[in-house]
This record gives structure tokens, sequence and C-alpha cells, in this order.
């Protein structure tokens, strides 16, 4: 038995050996049904072709004459993002709090983006996805990784057909935060550090994603790290790896450690803002109507 704060009596304490009581759910704000599955399903494949396809066309086929064609034909990828954004706001009926929130950490994601411009890496909005992602679930984090890299384009005018390829591959980062498993009994500390471990993995993933987007349409420079459409996969993947650790291995390594240091750190903070915010905002509730008593 231990004292009560405050004089208030004794309370019980638990006998050694009981099971903790799991903390309440958090609400999700987007839930992904049935409809917005398929269509990212459709959009992941189609996502997967556009980045990889310097991998998976043969080295006799058509494609590597249409190099400098493809930014613009996969641009059609950002019709599909947003379908998949309104799927997922329709079918899970978005009210206007979920809008107000996915509003403020979009626009929040896109004001910290130009931070770093220019500096190796340094983009603190990485680690704010991340914990969104992980607090609000994969279908809120997938339309905000979307909408955030969207609003940033249009802020520093980075509107270009590379912008789909930076919208998917930041719905990527931003779900996977939302799907980590959640362990049963992990203190606080333990989720900060699982988190910013993700984050330092996911920063090289996107680096390296849109590495791939960009390599095959370096062709002209004549580069023995260029991509070779005549070459077949081990040969362009040792360029590809090269092309990487040539241009952007310090941008990454940058961009992954500053999301390290921001989740450690304001992690734990932020953590309990949004999930405190999402708990208010009951996005889950349903709205009732009863009659007059009478």
């Amino acid at each position: 038995m231990t004292r009560a704060p405050g004089g208030q009596g004794p309370t019980a304490t638990p006998a050694p050996g009981t099971p903790r009581t799991r903390p309440p759910r958090t609400p999700r704000a987007v839930h992904l049904g049935p409809r917005s599955l398929l269509t990212l399903a459709l959009v992941s494949a189609v996502g997967v072709a556009a980045f990889g396809w310097p991998f998976l066309a043969p080295p006799d086929s058509q494609v590597g004459s249409h190099t400098q064609d493809a930014p613009w034909l996969f641009a059609g990828l950002l019709v599909l993002l947003v379908a998949v954004v309104a799927a997922s706001i329709a079918e899970s009926g978005l009210g206007p709090k979920a809008v107000a929130m996915l509003g403020v950490l979009a626009a929040t994601g896109a004001a910290l983006r130009p931070i770093g411009a220019g500096t190796a890496g340094i983009e603190p909005m990485f680690f704010l996805m991340v914990l969104s992602g992980r607090v609000l679930g994969p279908g809120f984090g997938f339309v905000l990784g979307n909408v955030t890299m969207f609003a940033s384009a249009l802020l520093t005018g980075g509107v270009g057909p590379w912008m789909p390829f930076q919208m998917l591959a930041m719905g990527w980062f931003t779900m996977g935060a939302g799907l980590l498993p959640v362990p049963a009994r992990a203190p606080g500390r333990t989720e900060v550090r699982i988190l910013a471990a993700y984050g330092f993995l996911a920063a090289f993933a996107y680096g390296t994603a849109m590495n791939m987007a960009g390599w095959p349409f370096m062709g002209a420079l004549a580069s023995n790290i260029a991509f070779d459409p005549h070459a077949g996969v081990p040969a362009n993947l040792a360029r590809f790896v090269a092309y990487c650790l040539a241009t952007s291995l310090g941008w990454d390594l940058g961009r992954a450690l500053v999301t390290v240091v921001l989740t450690l750190t304001l992690g734990p903070a932020l953590l309990r803002g949004l999930r405190r915010a999402t708990r208010r905002a009951a996005f889950e509730a349903q709205v009732t109507f009863e009659g007059p008593e009478w």
C-alpha cells in the first residue's frame, strides 16, 4: 500500500508480476479502407516501376532511347497520388479537425524544408514527418508526406518532373513510421530510439530513391558512373552505387544525422504534444443527435 498524494488515503500498489495496462490507443485521423489500399497499391507498383525501370528494362529494349522523355511520362504519377489522397479523404470521412491538423503539419513541414536549402543535409522536416506518421498512423502519414512535399515545392519554386517522385518517396517515408510495430511495454525512450533508428535508415532510403529517379538522365555526361542503357544489371548497379557515393553520400548522411539528433532531443515532447492533440480532437468519435428529454 502507498499513500496517495495530498493525504487522500492509501492506494493499492500492483502486485509484482501484474501486467501493466496498455496506454489508450491514439485515434487515427485517416483510415486506409479497401478502396484506399487498392489505390495505394497501384500507385506503389507504378512508383516502383518509375524509380527502378533502369534495372527492370533489358539492355536490348527500346526504353533506353527515351531516357530524356521519361521524367515527363512518369510525372503522370501525380494524378495517381492525388487519387490516393482523394480516396483516403473520401472513404475515411475526414473531418474538419483532421483537415486542420493536416494543414498545420504540412505547413510546418513545408516551412522547415527551406531552412537547410543549400546546406549539406540539414533538413529538419524529416523528423517531423517521422513523428507525425508514428502518432497519426500510416494513412494520415501517406497523405501528409504527399501534401507537405507539394506545399514545399510551391513554396520554394521546386515544381518540375521530379516533384511526383519526391511526393511518393516522402509518402512512403512517413507511412513507414506509422507501420512500425508498437512494443506493448516499451518505455518512452525506447520508442524514441526506434524512431531515431528508422529515421536514420529512411533518410538514406529517401536519398537513394531520389538518386534512382535522377540518375538515368545524366547519360549525356558520358561519365563512368552514368546509366548505360546497353549494359546489364550488374554493371549498372555498380555505376549507380558509385554515383550515390560520389554525389549524395554526404548529403544523405547529414540528413540522417539531423533526423536522429532532432528525434532524440525533441521527439519525446513532440510525441506527447501530438498524442494530446489527437486525443482532444477525437477523430474517431461518432457524432450522434438525441431527441429532447420529456
